[in-house]
């Protein structure tokens, strides 16, 4: 019997949880200094780098899968009444997949390494993996930084370049949209362009 997506999530927390008990030697910090990017690198292709202040994690993604979109409707699902969400990169061969934990106003982040992609896609078992970098950040700060690097990209390549250069897929206007609706609507997010404008007296 395969194990569900609820116990992978439940090892994701244990391992979070352990390594949040440690010094920060052990790559985790719970919050502050989050940096997410996300840029287009030649023609199919896209370079991610995360780094919450005390480690970082980056890995190129090919253009086979909607990549951007995948990672934007992840960050969207986290204002749902799921306990977790989960998405993977194909970075071929290998599966790059994220395991996103909700934990009250914090989210336990979890990236694993699968070697093959091929026979790991879409499985719901996370002990073959290898963890690549962990960190517990809260939900307001790790979808602002994913908005905000889609928007990045957005105003650098435009709707037409980015489908130029991604191929398969087109910009993710409505993953994009979805997601900053859901954050302007329900965290209290400190950047100027989430908070709502001033009323004008009429």
């Amino acid at each position: 019997m395969e194990p569900s997506d609820e116990e992978g999530f439940e090892v994701i927390e244990n391992v979070v949880l352990a390594l949040n008990a440690g010094p920060t030697r052990g790559g985790v910090k719970v919050a502050g200094g989050l940096r997410f990017s996300w840029e287009l690198v030649g023609v199919g292709g896209a370079t991610y780098r995360i780094s919450d202040g005390s480690s970082e994690h980056g890995a190129h993604v090919g253009y086979c899968t909607d990549a951007l979109a995948d990672l934007l409707y992840a960050m969207t699902g986290l204002y749902g009444g799921s306990s977790g969400e989960r998405f993977s990169f194909d970075c071929e061969p290998m599966e790059v997949r994220w395991l996103l934990r909700r934990q009250g106003a914090d989210v336990g982040i979890a990236v694993f390494e699968f070697p093959d992609g091929g026979t790991t896609w879409g499985s719901s078992d996370e002990t073959g993996g290898v963890l690549l970098w962990s960190s517990t950040q809260p939900r307001t700060v790790l979808c602002h930084a994913a908005m905000e690097a889609a928007e990045t990209v957005l105003r650098e390549h435009g709707e037409e370049g980015y489908q130029e250069m991604w191929m398969m897929h087109p910009f993710p206007v409505a993953a994009l949209q979805d997601l900053r609706r859901m954050h302007r609507r329900s965290d209290d997010c400190r950047h100027p362009q989430c908070r709502p404008a001033p009323a004008t007296g009429g």
